[in-house]
């Protein structure tokens, strides 16, 4: 008999990796939510949970586990329907110190050093100012955010400036409904005050990027892979993902100490997470950028290609009180990659192809997976939770066995795509500029 598994915000794009687990008869997946009500917009999370609420009350028969793979508020909303219908989560409280960037970065520094210097910013002060001990170039960032969305890059006063109006502006879209979370929660003395709406600087932290992926069950840290994370030349916009890490195996075993001892410390439990770090080869420092309370399910075809079974396996085990026990290396591509196919100018995008051209593409390119973000005529500027510096047109997916193997892919794949932008086209390049 098939368990039912209420999946906050499911969609197309993971169903058939979500279907591509080992067990996939054991479950029916029913869609919890779109991820137009839970991210789209304004989010009232009382609204959220009663829409939810009628789902569950009138579904007629078991819930066996509810789940999800998004940030805010699909992570907080896991654990808060897990309470009220039994189903097996970590706490809420463990979330938070997670999606709350400032709660995170007091809960890491308790048991590493592995972390920039940070601080609050007074978004009320007449002339707001970095935090005392924090230098230029830094980071200014929502405590909670969608996708590095009001997320900038400053290296004077005056960027400084521009990018706090910038936050001001926008802060409440996410901040103002976080704030109802937190009203929940029994706060420590270092959050008194704080809120759900405040701005955090952190200093600027180099050298490259990768991801740990990992989850706990009973009590018990696993780190099950890690990835590295390319961004595109002089810009902070990811390029692609890459499975598995080049990076010198004694820096991936610190990586790993670091993941285990600041989950360990935030009481995760019965559930997955993913890591961002940066590792600079000149100084040989490990910094956490940022503690995501769920896996990535942008890894989840990379892991399929590698490993021969996707990362929603670990969640889903999870979910049933079960140890995943993710195979290793039984993949048929022995590296693979996600790719965001970017725009750096607002544009009006045309000739987007149909489902059916991009079936094509994929049949003629082994090894191929790509989902197109923008509508035919839309203009970039209209596409929801992008970040700051730029608009994703696609995500593709990639399985070879090197780096050229899913160069080349890439390249094929952006050229058979064959967008246009106001009349100009890109050809097979990602280049920064158009």
């Amino acid at each position: 008999m098939s368990e039912n598994v209420f999946v906050c915000g499911l969609d197309e794009a993971n169903l058939p990796t979500l279907s591509a687990v080992p067990d996939a008869h054991r479950y029916r997946f029913h869609q919890l939510l779109t991820i137009e009500e839970l991210q789209h917009g304004e989010v009232s999370v009382p609204d959220l949970i009663a829409e939810a609420r009628k789902i569950l009350d009138g579904f007629d028969g078991t819930i066996d586990a509810i789940v999800g793979y998004w940030d805010f508020p699909v992570s907080t909303l896991v654990p808060i329907l897990g309470e009220l219908y039994g189903t097996r989560t970590t706490s809420l409280e463990s979330v938070v110190k997670c999606e709350h960037k400032y709660w995170s970065r007091l809960e890491q520094q308790q048991v590493t050093d592995a972390h920039p210097r940070f601080g609050r910013v007074d978004l009320e002060a007449a002339e707001p100012r970095p935090p005392k001990g924090v230098r230029y170039p830094m980071w200014l960032k929502p405590a909670l955010a969608y996708s590095s969305e009001l997320a900038y890059g400053v290296r004077d006063q005056s960027e400084f400036a521009d990018a706090v109006a910038r936050i001001r502006a926008g802060i409440d879209r996410v901040g103002k409904p976080f704030e109802y979370i937190l009203d929940r929660l029994e706060l420590p003395p270092g959050m008194a005050g704080v809120g759900g709406a405040v701005c955090l600087a952190e200093e600027a932290i180099a050298g490259v990027q990768a991801a740990v992926e990992g989850y706990v069950h009973d009590g018990r840290v696993t780190v099950y892979g890690i990835l590295d994370s390319l961004t595109y030349p002089d810009s902070p916009c990811f390029l692609r993902h890459q499975y598995p890490s080049s990076l010198p195996e004694p820096v991936q075993h610190r990586l790993r100490d670091v993941s285990e001892r600041v989950i360990r410390r935030i009481g995760m439990d019965s559930a997955t997470f993913s890591i961002e770090f940066f590792y600079d080869p000149g100084t040989d420092a490990v910094n956490i950028l940022e503690i995501n309370p769920r896996h990535s399910q942008s890894h989840a075809e990379l892991f399929a290609y590698v490993d021969g079974v996707p990362n929603h396996h670990c969640m889903l085990r999870l979910a049933r009180g079960e140890d995943p026990g993710l195979p290793h290396r039984r993949g048929p591509y022995r590296t693979a990659a996600k790719w965001y196919y970017r725009w750096f100018a607002d544009a009006t995008v045309h000739d987007v192809p149909t489902r059916e051209e991009l079936d094509r593409i994929e049949e003629h390119l082994p090894g191929v997976r790509v989902d197109v973000t923008p509508h035919e005529g839309r203009r970039l500027s209209e596409l929801p939770q992008q970040d700051s510096y730029s608009y994703e047109l696609a995500h593709i997916f990639t399985g070879g066995d090197s780096d050229d193997d899913l160069r080349e892919k890439y390249d094929k794949c952006v050229a058979a795509l064959g967008l246009t932008f106001d009349g100009t086209r890109p050809g097979g390049r990602d280049a920064k500029n158009p």
